[in-house]
């Protein structure tokens, strides 16, 4: 069976939240989307683990509004620096018990991940969303990388030091503010001195151009989907995909619902058509070797078809009665991001 490799879930953040264990992972839990049972049934073979912090005592995401056919939440407050890397450290203890316990094994090469892929655990990349946790002067990046951190997302959609994401705006480009600062350009190359991939995904469009001008790796964005069938700030417009195609990167289709279903709506009815359709599209300008998928797992509410991470099963009969061929298949599951891995890592 083909393994999926999966370009973003928030494991991690429930973890730090105190909402599931990770003896609970490895034995099977009801609390989330993720657990070593029903990745073995989905076909699961490994992803980006994203670090990720919420803002202290501010409000979850307001789901209600999020189901009208117009929306413009607005973002959270910055984060402040010594909050941000404290929790991120925290995150990372989590990361390592599941290495302890069996669950993962922790890839920092492209090589480790391919040879993961398909042993009894999890191929994990440990990843950053929104840079919260570094200062201006790049020093907590010596400590990330030596915890094996590789890949970065400059920005959750809230703002940063270092640039300006997008707000859960629909209908809306990403077309909203200033690109990267100083202190973000800096940010971009270190990354690629250090071969630490950079994510795209929840970066404004300016902010996007900027690392396009900037980065010498291929352009990645791990849980993004097509602004032609769904326009959401969240998703990439043709000319942000083009920019993408042009460097031999990656997109991975996120399985949250507001990025699939073409009127915005985060509700679990969304047929699998929706998601073919983002396939597709992404296919018209990426080509075969530039798109993956990034579920979003443990961080958006999924199709009703898909449900969890067992539903990847699902997922893989659907592209084949889609007419994708084994060779393909592979490349959407897994291989694209191998590809682009060694590409930027230097391997």
């Amino acid at each position: 069976m083909t393994p999926f490799f999966d370009g973003h879930n928030d494991l991690l953040l429930k973890m730090t939240l105190g909402r599931i264990t990770a003896e609970e992972v490895r034995d099977g839990h009801g609390k989330g989307q993720i657990d070593v049972p029903r990745a073995r049934a989905g076909g699961l073979g490994g992803g980006f683990f994203a670090l990720f912090v919420p803002t202290p005592g501010a409000p979850g995401m307001d789901m209600a509004a999020m189901r009208r056919d117009s929306y413009d939440l607005p973002l959270p407050p910055e984060l402040d620096q010594p909050t941000a890397i404290a929790q991120v450290r925290e995150g990372i203890t989590h990361f390592n018990r599941l290495a302890e316990l069996g669950v993962i094994t922790p890839c920092t090469t492209a090589q480790e991940v391919e040879a993961a892929i398909h042993g009894p655990t999890l191929a994990a990349i440990l990843h950053m969303e929104g840079a919260e946790a570094i200062g201006p002067d790049l020093a907590e990046l010596d400590e990330l990388y030596a915890a094996g951190l590789r890949s970065i997302g400059p920005v959750w959609s809230r703002s940063t030091i270092f640039g300006h994401g997008v707000p859960f705006r629909f209908p809306s480009t990403s077309d909203i503010g200033p690109g990267l600062t100083d202190a973000g350009k800096r940010l971009i190359r270190d990354c690629n001195r250090r071969r630490i991939m950079v994510d795209l995904s929840h970066l404004n469009m300016a902010g996007l151009q900027d690392v396009a001008d900037i980065s010498d790796a291929p352009l990645v964005a791990t849980h993004s989907n097509a602004f032609h069938v769904t326009p959401s700030a969240r998703c990439l417009t043709d000319d942000e995909l083009r920019l993408i195609a042009q460097t031999g990167g990656v997109v991975g289709i996120n399985f949250g619902t507001c990025f699939l279903r073409p009127d915005g709506k985060f509700i679990a009815d969304c047929p699998v058509d929706h998601l073919l359709a983002h396939l597709d599209h992404l296919l018209t300008i990426l080509g075969e070797d530039g798109v993956a998928f990034g579920s979003d797992f443990d961080g958006a509410i999924l199709p009703n078809w898909m449900k969890d991470v067992s539903g990847l099963a699902t997922l893989r009969d659907a592209l084949v009665a889609h007419g994708i061929n084994e060779a393909l298949l592979e490349k959407l599951a897994w291989r694209n991001w191998v590809r682009v891995l060694k590409q930027t890592w230097g391997e």
